[in-house]
């Protein structure tokens, strides 16, 4: 899994986890925050909430541009800073009023054009790590890691955001919508971090940063020279996967708006004994060492490799029986900490998924990018049908709203489940469209096509509202119905497209 890969792999990987530790700090509770502290609609939250999603992923276009031109690299530091800016004038309380309601917009503005300029092209350079052909076969799994390193730092950005605001509000006495700025405040620190990883580690991918007129000159002389049918073949390619992306990103990123709207309204408030275990994530990185080394186990070569795995798995399951012993009592469950569950899944199955697709690659069976894209799609729609279930018998969001505590709730087992079936749909999208982007995209528009990726993404997050406005009077049948119903045309597309795009991956 992680042999023969450059080191330049690693150093990019852990920069960009701090950052997204930062981002998910601040996405775990953003859209509770504008419904508490301004008093906004579910549907306005949500508007604001996509729109905010959409610049994130829309203006990675613009920063692939200008890396084009100016280098990756540079790109990538003048976007920290920018970021940062942003964070900062989250961090800070203004109240709820109109001046504080500017300042939101301003900061969101300077996140999402900072996320442009790092995001998309922090993935170019990894991809430039693999245009070696040495290197090439080793380019989706190599992206499978990165994906892994992002989801590491968004594991524990729902628990930081909900401890930070704890003891905010016990420990300094402030109140709930003041607290919400402290978990932004963590998202500056992560930036600081992030930079200072990215150069302390500068020198093991240096060669892949671009901007200077000697490497320019070098990638025109390496790069095979693409014919005109070629060209319009690999751009018709990644147009008709950037059209299926838009609606599982809108499906998927339901995670932030209606499917946290389900936990905080319809979700039991409360686990008891054992079921609170789960939402400890020292028990769920617990997990996560026990899965790695596993893998370390079976595939090492020395005796004393072995050894240390098989200590590694006894201490894990010590602190998971410690931990059972000592779950007792009650513990209230906060909306927001279901937003782990995506990133541990990721973690945590990446190395599952990387075996299942290595031993069928050793068959010749491994699916294509656009086929595992097409499955992704599929699972997606099986996520939402396990919504579906466990919504059968509840009230609509208003009537649940008007009962109060006398209102239906179900086990909150329904959401980790969904968010396992998710996360499998993630695995098969997202990494190995990133990758398959890398992969096709035309030599000298590599930061403007991995760009047209993230442009995709942006009108996904964009639609991410019609679950905020469907969120309300309606059946919550229709509200998974309409995702559902969505994924499933989305697949059906991708297949029947499959010959077209295989002919380029």
């Amino acid at each position: 899994m992680f042999e023969g890969q450059p080191k330049g792999l690693y150093a990019l990987a852990l920069a960009n986890t701090g950052e997204r530790f930062g981002y998910y700090t601040m996405i775990a509770v953003f859209a509770l925050f504008l419904r508490a502290n301004f008093g906004l609609e579910p549907g306005t939250a949500g508007l604001i909430y996509s729109s905010f999603l959409m610049l994130v992923y829309f203006l990675p276009l613009v920063g692939g541009i200008m890396a084009d031109k100016f280098g990756f690299g540079r790109m990538v530091t003048i976007g920290i800073l920018i970021m940062f800016l942003g964070y900062l004038l989250l961090a800070v309380p203004m109240g709820g009023g109109g001046v504080a309601m500017v300042c939101m917009v301003a900061a969101l503005i300077f996140i999402s054009f900072g996320t442009g300029l790092f995001k998309g092209n922090l993935q170019v350079m990894v991809g430039n790590l693999y245009d070696d052909p040495a290197l090439a076969s080793k380019r989706d799994s190599a992206f499978s890691i990165f994906y892994m390193a992002i989801n590491i730092g968004a594991l524990f950005a729902p628990t930081a955001a909900i401890k930070i605001m704890e003891w905010a509000q016990k420990s300094l006495g402030v109140s709930e919508n003041d607290s919400y700025h402290f978990a932004f405040a963590v998202a500056c620190a992560s930036l600081i971090l992030s930079i200072a990883i990215y150069y302390a580690f500068r020198s093991s991918f240096r060669h892949v940063e671009g901007g200077k007129k000697k490497d320019s000159a070098a990638a025109v002389s390496t790069e095979p020279e693409l014919s005109k049918e070629e060209t319009k073949q690999r751009i018709v390619a990644l147009c008709l996967v950037f059209a299926v992306v838009i609606f599982f990103w809108m499906a998927f990123h339901q995670n932030g708006l209606t499917l946290t709207y389900f936990a905080n309204e319809f979700t039991e408030k409360s686990a008891s004994g054992v079921h609170t275990m789960p939402f400890d994530v020292i028990n769920l990185v617990m997990i996560i060492f026990i899965v790695y080394a596993l893998f370390s186990f079976f595939q090492s070569k020395t005796q004393k490799a072995k050894g240390i795995s098989a200590l590694v798995i006894l201490a894990a399951l010590g602190v998971l029986y410690y931990k059972y012993t000592q779950a007792t009592g009650t513990l209230a469950i906060s909306a927001p900490i279901f937003q782990q569950f995506n990133p541990f899944y990721v973690v945590a199955l990446t190395p599952v998924s990387m075996a299942i697709f290595g031993a069928l690659a050793a068959k010749g069976k491994e699916p294509s990018a656009p086929r595992k894209i097409a499955y992704g799609m599929l699972v997606a729609a099986v996520a939402f049908c396990l919504m579906l279930v466990a919504s059968q018998g509840l009230l609509t969001p208003n009537e649940q709203a008007a009962a109060g505590d006398a209102g239906k709730f179900v086990s909150p087992y329904w959401l980790i489940s969904v968010y396992l079936v998710l996360t499998f749909g993630e695995l098969l999208l997202s990494p190995m469209g990133i990758s398959f982007v890398s992969k096709v995209a035309l030599p000298k528009y590599k930061g403007m096509m991995m760009g047209g990726w993230f442009v995709a993404t942006a009108f996904g997050n964009m639609l991410v509202s019609v679950g905020g406005l469907l969120w309300g009077g309606l059946s919550l049948t229709v509200v998974w119905g309409v995702f559902i119903v969505l994924c499933l045309l989305s697949a059906l597309f991708m297949f029947a497209m499959m010959k077209r795009l295989e002919k380029v991956a």
